[in-house]
């Protein structure tokens, strides 16, 4: 396949799919990693994408859920302030949930000397968690997502009925004043719906970027949120607005 025909189609996947990743993009048109990584410079010179550690992904969209693995590589000194800040408000005999973002994650890493119970639809806080003889680690079950490293869908939303929490750690895809809490894929929404219904405290957990945007689904109003905690300070309307909801605001700057 010609260079030109091969950019074509991978600005095709990465606008349908809204990220992918090297090693993907390797095995399907058989160059090498190099010949993919100058593809992707590339198209980000053009404006299509934004580079990260492992491949790409488009910013934008109101249904963009971009690859966990690529997460993990986005923004990541903002979101271990936010984890650290986090581990702050958490005390031993805490029953928490933890969503299934790139932050808890982060979050979850910062809990070696905490005897609480954790609570988590995501694979890799599992992982993580596994082998912390501090934490009494419960899993939400469900059909798995493999792009999120998640258990999603009915089984996931019913098992999650179970449970109630002193903390619950809520990340998105988008927070606005206008639309609340939003995210891409509306079946993590719903999870994280569920979770702050059933928590007697809710930690907002977001880096700068997703201030001021709206995506596909609904997680909740920020009239539900206790805390709002990010990685840079907000400007001032946002200010004013947790003021007048009485909303705890920590920028970790």
């Amino acid at each position: 396949m010609l260079p030109v025909a091969r950019k074509a189609k991978i600005k095709e996947i990465i606008m349908e799919e809204k990220s992918v990743t090297v090693a993907a993009l390797t095995s399907l048109f058989s160059v090498t990693e190099e010949t993919i990584r100058r593809d992707l410079k590339q198209l980000e010179d053009e404006g299509i994408l934004t580079r990260t550690y492992g491949g790409a992904y488009v910013p934008d969209g109101v249904q963009n859920d971009v690859n966990v693995n690529l997460r993990e590589h986005i923004h990541v000194d903002g979101k271990k302030r936010i984890a650290a800040k986090c581990a702050e408000f958490i005390g031993n005999g805490d029953s928490i949930f933890l969503d299934a973002s790139t932050t808890s994650l982060y979050i979850a890493q910062q809990l070696e000397d905490k005897r609480i119970t954790v609570v988590t639809n995501s694979i890799k806080i599992v992982n993580a968690l596994i082998d912390n003889k501090n934490v009494h680690l419960v899993i939400i079950g469900g059909g798995i997502s493999s792009s999120s490293m998640s258990a999603l869908g009915r089984n996931a939303e019913l098992n999650m009925n179970s449970y109630f929490f002193d903390l619950a750690f809520i990340s998105c895809r988008s927070v606005s004043m206008q639309h609340g809490i939003t995210d891409s894929n509306e079946q993590q929404a719903e999870v994280r719906r569920l979770a702050v219904e059933r928590a007697n405290k809710v930690h907002l957990v977001a880096d700068i970027t997703k201030f001021d945007r709206t995506s596909f689904a609904s997680i909740c109003d920020l009239d539900n949120i206790h805390t709002i905690v990010t990685d840079k300070k907000l400007g001032e309307a946002w200010h004013e607005f947790v003021n007048t909801h009485n909303i705890a605001l920590h920028e970790c700057i």
